[in-house]
């Protein structure tokens, strides 16, 4: 990956639905090249999908829950067994492994707060395995990008 290829990466993460022809021109590369560049930054997994970000309070989703969890069990068939019920669930949005005195961190959405109890007494609180969690509420995001920052790295 060089810099083109960077740049390339930067220009589609603040507008995924730029044509070729303005993607082109934003890095200063003509088109066919250009296209040959994302294809194989999108073969290579790089780019690894398109999509719209989207307002989840106008989806009915205002409240964000980050809810720590600690497994009774680490081992690596344990944290299959949960990863594996966990992305059944749609309103969890993210699912971490942690280090420290939690397992897992999950970032789940909800229309109030009846709807985190029901995701947390009758879908997350079934899945085996659990010994504890503990939820923090979102007051307000702070902070939040789609875009990562372009460190260099090998080329």
């Amino acid at each position: 990956m060089d810099a083109l290829d960077r740049k390339i990466i930067s220009a589609l993460q603040r507008d995924g639905r730029m044509t070729m022809a303005e993607l082109s021109e934003a890095v200063g590369l003509s088109a066919t090249p250009c296209a040959r560049r994302v294809a194989n930054l999108e073969k290579s997994g790089v780019i690894t999908g398109y999509g719209a970000r989207v307002d989840q309070s106008k989806l009915g989703l205002p409240v964000t829950i980050f809810v720590a969890v600690e497994l009774e069990h680490q081992s690596r068939e344990a944290l299959q067994r949960f990863e594996a019920a966990v992305r059944k669930f749609d309103q969890v949005m993210e699912c971490y492994l942690m280090t420290g005195t939690r397992d897992i961190l999950l970032r789940v959405v909800a229309a109030n707060l009846a709807d985190f109890d029901d995701f947390l007494e009758n879908r997350l609180m079934c899945v085996p395995g659990i010994r504890n969690t503990r939820s923090s509420f979102t007051l307000r995001t702070m902070v939040q990008r789609s875009c990562l920052p372009d460190r260099g790295g090998p080329t």
